[in-house]
C-alpha cells in the first residue's frame, strides 16, 4: 500500500510540476478523514489519480481558501464534499478515463455517502471545461491556492444535477449537446459498480 501511495504522490508531483505548480506543501501528501483516492492504471503503469473527500470534523481542503463560501452552503443544509489532487498523464489518459474516475467519484459521494454538493478548486483557465462538460458553477472568486502556488477558482456541482445527467446521458445516450456524462457508465452499469463498491473497502 505504501508503494501505491508513493506512486500516486510521484504522479501528482510530475503532473503539477509540469504545469509549473508546487507540490511540496505538506497538505498535498496528507491523508484526511473521509478521503478516498482513485487511481487509473495500465498494468503496472499508474497514469491518473483523483482524491474524493467528504466533509468531516476537519472540514474540506477547500475551506483553506473558501471557508465562507462553503459554510454558506453548509448553513443552507448542503452535505458538501470535494475533488482534489486530480492528475492525469496526457500521454496515457483519455476523455473516457476522465469520465470513469469522475463517475466513481460521483458514486462514492452521492450514492454511498449521500452528499449533495461537490466542490473543486480549478485553475481559472479550466472553468469553462467544467461548466460546459459537467455543469459546475463558479462558487468563489479567484484566489491564490497555497497548496500549489497558483490561482484557483472554487466551482460547485449539484450532485442532483449530475445524477439526472447520468440517468439521461450515461452510456453514450443520443442527444445534441456535448457532455462528459455521455462517457459515464450507463445507469445499469452504475448499479453494478455501486454493489461492488459497497462490498469493498475503498481508499488508499
Amino acid at each position: 500500500m505504501e508503494s501505491l501511495k508513493t506512486r500516486i504522490s510521484t504522479l501528482v508531483q510530475r503532473m503539477y510540476s509540469w504545469r509549473g505548480l508546487e507540490t511540496e506543501h505538506p497538505v498535498m501528501h496528507a491523508q484526511r478523514p473521509g478521503q478516498t483516492t482513485l487511481v487509473a492504471c495500465k498494468g503496472d503503469l499508474l497514469f491518473g489519480t483523483l482524491t474524493v473527500g467528504v466533509d468531516s470534523a476537519q472540514g474540506l481542503l477547500a475551506d483553506t481558501l473558501y471557508r465562507p463560501e462553503i459554510d454558506q452552503a453548509r448553513r443552507k443544509g448542503a452535505r458538501v464534499c470535494e475533488v482534489t489532487r486530480l492528475a492525469m498523464d496526457p500521454s496515457h489518459s483519455s476523455p473516457e478515463v476522465m469520465a470513469t474516475v469522475f463517475h466513481l467519484a460521483f458514486i462514492i459521494t452521492r450514492l454511498i455517502n449521500n452528499m449533495t454538493d461537490l466542490f473543486i478548486e480549478v485553475h481559472p483557465r479550466h472553468t469553462g471545461f467544467y461548466r460546459r462538460m459537467m455543469g459546475y458553477r463558479v462558487a468563489g472568486p479567484e484566489r491564490t491556492c497555497p497548496r500549489v502556488g497558483a490561482p484557483a477558482v472554487l466551482m460547485r456541482l449539484s450532485l442532483e444535477h449530475a445524477e439526472e445527467q447520468i440517468q439521461r446521458l450515461g452510456g453514450n445516450q443520443p442527444g445534441p449537446e456535448r457532455s462528459l456524462y455521455r462517457l459515464f457508465f450507463s445507469p445499469s452499469e452504475q448499479d453494478q459498480l455501486l454493489l461492488k463498491l459497497r462490498g469493498t473497502q475503498c481508499g488508499v
